[in-house]
């Protein structure tokens, strides 16, 4: 029993040591090899260069320049002379001891970034110095340099990525840089490139001191992919001009592309605001600003009543639904009139109007009896308004388009759903007659708004506008925005649209703005704007917008320009879209007087009344440094001191 006790527990003091052997040189191994790597071995990212950024003509708007980051290993710091290290990184030795905490909690093995973005000539002093802080070391990389000083909100920027990125996608490491907005963000993948390294041999202070295995696991990096986008960067930097002191956005689209020409929303900044050293206090303050909202892109999220502009889709449905014809004349007696009582207004002109007429004159009226008989030409109420519904939706009103931008808003066409939810009671076609103007429920955004444009232009389709034309030279080849969307409404249907928004700018409502040579097809709109002040309903100053193609026979430019408080459509939207036009199209400006006009008129008076029956308003700008004195004594005063130097 003794013998058989003996063998028993030597044979299983045997099978453990063998378990234990197996496991050491079998199942362990590599990852103990690799530990023992990372003790003695150094590795030093090697950051590629990232994709450059070329207009449509191939002017560089985007480039790189030579940025260093102080990094640091945690556990290879020791006792830190934080006085001496803080006058030598010019940080304050409370922020340095936040940094290296922050640091070590995040890994006391791999390095982070202390100081991030050094310029050359910061950079130049430290080279030998930081040789005295085991630890630390200098890492270079390439940082975007911006050519043009517009465009922040389509371009987008570069910021640090955060822990939420890093365990989404680990090509990332603490400290790496990636896209945040616009172009940056949503080609982020291409732009980047991909990252390489060298490793060196440590020594006993965990200096490297020699190329690991003379380099033979080393790996270069990759470039980024360069693009070329489909603006056009002098037509950008005209359009910013022209909405210096305005708020709202214009954007231009080419009909037969559907390539985005011009993206401007306002008001903007620089984009070199946020590089460098200053750029988290820079970014601070742009969102912060809660008065102007710089870092809201008006054009794919404003969401907005698209006014009279709206007007000519009506006219399409109408023909398409068989309600209607060209030549039949409607009148109108200042307004649509109901129940005996006036549910539109409507301006002095000739009556009874066509259709080209009632384009051209804008008249409420016309178009409200053209949108009662398309909802009461079926059955009910709500069958009428969904086939009306589906007819405004296939230009890509009410649903976000799918443009290759990483932001954007759906607005919104009510059906006949919508409507029953909101009301108890029966409702017709004379309840939701607001929407025969482009009021009401009927919200879009500007992007859609030239989309739609770019749709007439084309006498019934379009391509998704989207922003990316070549990848390294090579034009894409993707179908979503090569590939034809077509409208509900039959092509010929569009001709008499067409030649009443040619007579918008012969003898209509845009009469004044015309540009010598150039048929221009057009629609001004007059934007009703309320607004809630202390719970009361507040009528503000109208919004300004206008939409228009050219040439109208072989359409070169479809855009959308909107001006939030900008009074009527001819008075500022207009006169922009003609100005952009005739830079697109010939390549310079005739008409220095119009554009002197709109270079020196700004709206920042009305915005300040906006803001001046509203305390919580003018307290919000007080805290963000916009109004230097609590108490001002007139509008004037407020317009002056509402300037926040990071703006334009």
């Amino acid at each position: 029993m003794r013998k058989l006790l003996l063998f028993s527990i030597v044979t299983l003091v045997g099978i453990i040591f063998l378990g234990r052997m197996i496991y050491l040189q079998l199942i362990i191994s590599d990852e103990l090899a690799l530990e023992a790597e990372n003790n003695s071995v150094k590795t030093v990212y090697n950051y590629p260069e990232r994709g450059f950024i070329y207009d449509r003509n191939g002017k560089l708007m985007v480039a790189n320049q030579v940025a260093y980051d102080v990094m640091v290993i945690p556990r290879e710091t020791g006792d830190v002379n934080i006085t001496e290290l803080s006058k030598l990184l010019r940080i304050e030795e409370s922020r340095l001891e936040k940094k290296l905490i922050t640091a070590k909690k995040w890994s006391e093995k791999q390095a982070s970034v202390i100081i991030p973005q050094l310029t050359q000539e910061e950079y130049a002093p430290l080279q030998e110095q930081l040789r005295k802080f085991p630890g630390f070391y200098i890492q270079r990389r390439s940082l975007r340099k911006y050519l043009v000083d517009h465009s922040a909100s389509v371009l987008g920027y570069i910021r640090e990525v955060n822990q939420g990125t890093i365990k989404k996608d680990d090509y990332y490491v603490q400290g790496d840089l990636a896209g945040k907005s616009g172009i940056e963000l949503q080609y982020e993948k291409e732009l980047r490139g991909e990252k390489g390294y060298k490793k060196y041999t440590r020594d006993h202070y965990g200096r490297a001191i020699e190329s690991y295995k003379n380099g033979s696991s080393d790996v270069a990096p990759v470039a980024g992919t360069d693009l070329t986008v489909t603006l056009d960067k002098d037509l950008q930097e005209y359009a910013e001009r022209l909405m210096v002191n305005k708020r709202g956005g214009i954007v231009a689209i080419e009909p037969k592309t559907g390539e985005i020409l011009t993206l401007v929303t306002a008001p903007n900044y620089d984009p070199s605001l946020l590089m460098g050293r200053d750029r988290s206090k820079n970014i601070n303050a742009i969102l912060r600003d809660t008065i102007r909202l710089p870092d809201v892109n008006r054009v794919l999220q404003g969401q907005y009543a698209p006014g009279s502009p709206f007007k000519v889709i009506n006219a399409l449905v109408g023909l398409q639904e068989g309600v209607i014809s060209p030549k039949e004349r409607f009148s109108c007696n200042h307004g649509y009139n109901y129940g005996g009582k006036k549910k539109l207004g409507c301006h002095a002109h000739a009556s009874p109007l066509a259709m080209n007429r009632g384009i051209a004159e804008s008249c409420n009226s016309y178009f409200a009896q053209v949108y009662r008989r398309i909802i009461e030409s079926k059955k009910t109420a709500p069958e009428g308004m969904d086939v009306w519904h589906d007819h405004v939706t296939s230009f890509g009103l009410g649903d976000y388009l799918g443009y290759d931008l990483p932001v954007g808003q759906p607005g919104r066409i009510p059906d006949g759903d919508y409507y029953t939810s909101q009301y108890k009671y029966k409702w017709y076609a004379p309840t939701t007659i607001s929407n025969a103007i482009g009021q009401g429920e009927v919200a879009v955004t500007p992007i859609q708004l030239a989309n739609m444009t770019a749709a007439i232009a084309n006498r019934g389709f379009y391509y998704r506008p989207h922003i990316i034309k070549k990848m390294n030279g090579e034009p894409i080849s993707n179908e979503k925005y090569t590939e034809k969307n077509f409208t509900t409404i039959d092509a010929e249907h569009f001709e008499p649209v067409i030649e009443g928004m040619n007579e918008v700018y012969q003898s209509g409502t845009a009469k004044y703005v015309q540009v010598p040579g150039i048929e221009i097809c057009g629609k001004t709109g007059t934007v009703e704007n309320f607004t809630k002040i202390n719970g009361e309903r507040k009528q503000l100053t109208d919004h300004s917008v206008f939409i228009a193609f050219a040439p109208k026979d072989d359409p070169k430019i479809a855009i959308a320009v909107f001006i939030e408080n900008g009074y009527w459509g001819s008075r500022y939207a207009a006169k922009i879209a003609s100005l952009l036009i005739e830079k697109h199209i010939k390549g310079e400006i005739t008409r220095t007087d119009l554009e002197k006009y709109l270079l020196s008129h700004s709206l920042e008076y009305e915005y300040a009344k906006r803001i001046s029956n509203q305390p919580f308003k003018i307290n919000e700008a007080i805290d963000q440094g916009l109004i230097t004195e609590q108490k001002e004594k007139s509008l004037q005063s407020l317009v002056d001191s509402l300037q926040i130097k990071f703006l334009k």
